[in-house]
């Protein structure tokens, strides 16, 4: 038997159709507007066969929303401002859904003049996937933001409750015992109510600072910059640091609840160097510049950042990242050239 011979443009003829025929990815042609070329993968991602799809306008597969975008598009490239294109368009399927479709197409002769010629591939899932993932994302940080000003607002009322209740009823025994001491004479009720007294002044002093660890009484009466500086005062003295403290500008401007958030950051920023950074020496910069930004700058001379890439999902540092951004503002963390680390906070003044 002999075997057939086929001409080179046979086996041409074969390869594209096993290629553009069989393809899985969408392959179309569209010239003046019309689709004058569509593989039946391209015309299913429509919900119809490749015969309905060819003679079809952009217009007829393209929802109004997007139609001046595509027709934007496909015009550049047709006069030649773009060479070719890759992004995504919403398509009209044959049941009246939307599909979304990643296209890919570049400018090409075809019969002798221009068109484009594309491939392009179903992305409906991935899309949804992905508006479902950044809605979830959303919803985490609303959450986030809700429970940090829930939190606040309960570590206020607290604060409040330990003053004035609980610090209002240990000072009326603070008064009744100096009311016994001045009418006792025996000198074993005068030792028992002294050290009562005792007692009561510490007991004070403690709730006094459980108080101000709720809610520092100084951002009501003193502003930010005073409670800040204080705090790096006494977060010296308790871990033994040189601490240095410079603010240029005054942030008059920004609200309570701006400000208790900032001070939060802070506070973390200073309970992290004295957990890991291993510090001598701690370096804060508060300012507040014409543009009504805020930015407060933290360095120490510490260990540093382990190396390799920062373990972002530390508790600390995700808390203060997401403070900052229900701000709108930014925190950056990085080691120091010579050694420590740098925190790098801007906020703005106003929301």
């Amino acid at each position: 038997m002999q075997a057939t011979r086929h001409a080179p443009d046979d086996y041409t003829s074969l390869s594209f159709e096993a290629i553009v025929e069989q393809s899985i990815t969408g392959i179309y042609v569209i010239q003046d507007q019309i689709f004058v070329y569509s593989n039946e993968t391209w015309a299913n991602f429509f919900g119809r066969h490749r015969s309905e799809v060819v003679g079809m306008s952009l217009r007829d597969l393209v929802p109004a929303s997007f139609i001046d975008q595509s027709l934007s598009i496909y015009r550049k490239r047709i006069a030649g401002e773009i060479d070719s294109v890759r992004y995504i368009t919403p398509a009209i399927h044959k049941d009246g859904h939307i599909v979304q479709l990643e296209v890919h197409g570049s400018r090409m002769m075809y019969r002798g003049r221009p068109a484009v010629v594309g491939v392009g591939i179903d992305v409906t899932e991935r899309t949804q996937r992905d508006a479902e993932l950044r809605q979830a994302r959303s919803d985490l940080q609303e959450l986030a933001a809700y429970i940090n000003q829930e939190r606040e607002r309960q570590r206020a009322l607290y604060a409040r409750e330990l003053h004035d209740v609980l610090g209002g009823l240990l000072a009326s025994i603070k008064m009744n015992t100096q009311r016994i001491l001045r009418r006792i004479d025996d000198p074993e009720l005068k030792e028992i109510s002294e050290d009562l007294m005792q007692i009561t002044r510490q007991a004070i002093r403690s709730v006094r600072e459980m108080s101000e660890e709720l809610r520092p009484s100084g951002l009501d009466h003193l502003g930010l910059s005073s409670t800040m500086h204080r705090e790096l005062r006494q977060f010296g003295a308790r871990h033994g640091l040189q601490c240095h403290w410079q603010v240029v500008g005054e942030p008059g401007e920004l609200g309570i609840d701006r400000a208790t958030s900032v001070f939060r950051i802070f506070q973390e920023a200073l309970i992290n160097i004295a957990k890991h950074a291993g510090a001598g020496e701690v370096w804060v910069e508060l300012r507040q510049d014409e543009s009504h930004l805020l930015t407060l700058e933290i360095r120490d001379d510490g260990v540093g950042l382990s190396p390799g890439p920062y373990r972002n999902d530390a508790r600390g540092v995700l808390g203060m990242k997401e403070r900052a951004r229900d701000l709108g503002g930014t925190l950056d963390l990085q080691p120091e050239p010579a050694g420590g680390t740098r925190l790098f906070l801007t906020v703005p003044v106003r929301p």
